[in-house]
């Protein structure tokens, strides 16, 4: 079942706030009137701008998706949210065959994917207390294709999307809606560290995407050019496999 969300009045919490994809989330959510977001930050200081342009609607909270201590505290103070969004990650250019492979996929893996899982376990009781709400992950086009020169990333994503594909079948039970998101090249730091400095879109792609999915009640979202192609290619699958209950027979 799909579960539809208007973020209108809705209080919201975005993980990695304070830049890129995570800043224009949370602006989107604003300009869609959203009551509230907090804006998840590892430095409480660095979502001031934030705080400066937008008032009290704005609520700096501190995670560190590598210290579980964080995001525990986190979701005892933001114990009134409905929409959770998990969008900090973090990338490292390494090859399978580099000498630092190993050490930059479990760095990735500890962030990407065991940050998805803590996020999920502290805020999934909170959402369904409050009414069921929504959890957004933010994976990537990596997660369904390996690019060679970002090889521990793609692994690292494509593990966050596997349980993000749980957490659709598990938090449907207590009326939770789970959006999986798949941008390609963004303009954004992780952007320009990808290489991606030339072919990277607006990141209010991403965030106005986040938006009108909730809205329809989608479980993937394909917001920019090279997205959308993987989006195409990938519908018929998506559909008749990963969003099917294949245990019904």
């Amino acid at each position: 079942m799909n579960y539809k969300i208007d973020i209108k009045n809705k209080i919201a919490l975005v993980t990695g706030a304070n830049r890129g994809i995570g800043k224009e989330i949370v602006e989107s959510f604003l300009k869609h009137g959203a009551a509230k977001v907090y804006a998840a930050v590892r430095t409480i200081e660095s979502a001031t701008p934030l705080v400066n342009a937008y008032g009290d609607r704005v609520v700096p909270i501190q995670i560190d998706l590598e210290q579980p201590d964080t995001i525990k505290t986190a979701a005892e103070t933001a114990s009134d949210v409905e929409v959770v969004v998990n969008n900090a990650g973090v990338l490292r250019t390494a090859t399978p065959l580099a000498e630092d492979a190993i050490d930059a996929l479990t760095f990735e893996m500890e962030t990407n994917v065991f940050g998805l899982m803590r996020m999920a376990q502290a805020f999934a009781p909170i959402l369904k207390t409050n009414g069921g709400g929504a959890f957004v992950q933010l994976n990537s086009i990596a997660s369904m294709k390996c690019f060679s020169d970002f090889a521990t990333y793609s692994a690292s994503k494509a593990a966050a999307y596997s349980i993000t594909q749980a957490l659709r079948e598990l938090l449907e039970q207590q009326n939770t809606a789970v959006l999986s998101v798949h941008p390609g090249p963004i303009a954004t730091d992780m952007g320009t560290a990808a290489g991606f400095d030339e072919i990277g879109e607006p990141a209010s792609l991403v965030s106005e995407g986040i938006v009108t999915a909730l809205n329809t009640g989608d479980f993937h979202l394909f917001p920019d050019t090279m997205a959308k192609m993987v989006g195409d290619a990938y519908q018929s699958y998506a559909e008749n496999i990963v969003e099917a209950n294949l245990m019904e027979g």
